[in-house]
């Protein structure tokens, strides 16, 4: 008898940190303590530690999309969860090789800001993102200064003004199938953490106690990869949402036993199993 069986394929294609907080590094970190097997296509390179970022080196969008279609054709993923592109060029290949390959969920993660600070998608990118990347995805997951730049206005400043957020978001996406919003309230002050997840028809408010620490670094990639691992096995996308902020809350409660670098250190990915 084989003991052989179907583990959920959950891929993510993003940006590399060094540091392992956030990016590709980060993002296999999560999708294995989910019980996916990650995959990694690698769509920018920086330089960069707990401290902030020193430098960007883009990937050639042709070697972007070779890496993508030898992926599908032997390894083709359930979940995909999109991070760092950083340039338009990438940015409108993956569009076009996920376009061919139909991906079963895709998890879009607007990343344009690095925790230090730094850009990390350029001016002209986010065009290309409205445009080719969002008529594909299952889920957007910005956080309010994401979404401001998304919407081309101000950041939110209250869990009111986040609803109509969540609203004129979705409202950007295809109106045919299920599409989600997650949006992330964490920069917002208070004792809670708020989000809230919105399909143009239900608004759910997913609310955890705010942990107090300095190492939050790579929180979002963290998120958007639980996702992309989680949505192939959960029965629906509300369950989804609240595993994966659930896994994100105790990986965070967790992050000062691990020690890491002097600045905003990683989350504890492997807190369930260490």
């Amino acid at each position: 008898m084989s003991d052989v069986r179907s583990i959920p394929k959950a891929l993510t294609i993003a940006g590399v940190d060094p540091s392992g907080g956030a990016g590709v590094l980060a993002d296999v970190k999560a999708m294995s303590a989910l019980g996916a097997y990650a995959c990694g296509v690698i769509a920018a390179l920086t330089a960069q530690n707990t401290q902030g970022v020193t430098g960007v080196l883009p990937i050639d969008p042709a070697f972007v999309a070779q890496q993508i279609d030898t992926l599908f054709a032997d390894v083709p993923a359930d979940g995909v969860k999109i991070g760092m592109l950083g340039s338009r060029p990438v940015t409108e290949t993956v569009a076009d090789r996920l376009a061919h390959w139909k991906p079963p969920h895709v998890v879009l993660d607007p990343v344009m800001v690095a925790k230090s600070g730094d850009s990390l998608l350029a001016r002209d990118a986010v065009g290309a993102l409205r445009e080719a990347l969002l008529p594909q995805i299952t889920m957007l997951t910005p956080n309010l200064p994401e979404a401001g730049v998304l919407l081309e206005q101000r950041p939110v400043e209250t869990v009111k003004e986040m609803r109509r957020v969540a609203e004129r978001l979705r409202e950007q996406l295809p109106h045919q199938g299920r599409r989600w919003v997650f949006l992330k309230g964490g920069h917002l002050p208070g004792d809670v953490a708020i989000d809230l997840l919105h399909d143009g028809d239900k608004m759910i408010e997913l609310a955890a106690p705010r942990i107090e620490t300095k190492n939050t670094h790579g929180t979002g990639c963290t998120l958007s990869a639980a996702l992309a691992a989680l949505l192939p096995q959960c029965a629906d996308v509300p369950e989804a949402a609240r595993r994966a902020k659930a896994y994100l809350t105790e990986a965070i409660r967790h992050a000062d036993r691990l020690g890491v670098g002097s600045g905003h250190g990683p989350v504890h990915h492997f807190h369930g199993w260490w």
